[in-house]
């Protein structure tokens, strides 16, 4: 029974291990601040999905791994994505009717605010960072979340 469990996690777990890579792989100079902030798609995806399984504490534990590996103020993307999938696991059930237009613009809408509490930090912490490094990430993820998505739902029916 514990194998069945195990490899029904599998793919799951690989989505978000291949998010965290992407978070960190390098890319030119000009497309860095445009990079879509996989490991926060990935994790609205799936807390959408399985809110019982994946909500705010992989969330924290996620976010810490990638303040660790993009060696960013330890806790900073671990409130901030919290933050983002609590607000996506409260409303998870009226965000899975929602058509895919809509829900790409509340996807923009949570990337928004993940991206904003990192700005609220980088503040407090005295770090100064052009907008676009803010802003282009939000509207990056929310033009990939359809593929995104189409990605998931495959790979999820193959692990089934």
């Amino acid at each position: 029974m514990s194998d069945v469990r195990i490899s029904s996690h599998t793919p799951i777990i690989l989505s978000i291990v291949a998010a965290l890579m992407l978070s960190i792989a390098p890319m030119p100079d000009w497309a860095d601040p445009f990079r879509p902030t996989w490991v926060a798609l990935t994790l609205i995806y799936w807390s959408m999905t399985f809110p019982n399984h994946y909500s705010v504490g992989s969330a924290w534990v996620v976010g810490l791994v990638l303040d660790v590996a993009q060696g960013t103020l330890l806790g900073q993307n671990a409130l901030a994505l919290s933050l983002a999938i609590y607000v996506t696991v409260k409303f998870h059930l009226q965000l899975r009717q929602f058509p895919m237009m809509q829900l790409s613009a509340t996807v923009f809408a949570l990337l928004a605010l993940y991206q904003f509490i990192l700005f609220w930090i980088n503040g407090v912490a005295g770090v100064n960072s052009p907008a676009v490094t803010y802003w282009g990430p939000v509207v990056t993820g929310a033009l990939i979340w359809p593929l995104l998505n189409i990605v998931f739902v495959g790979l999820r029916r193959r692990a089934r």
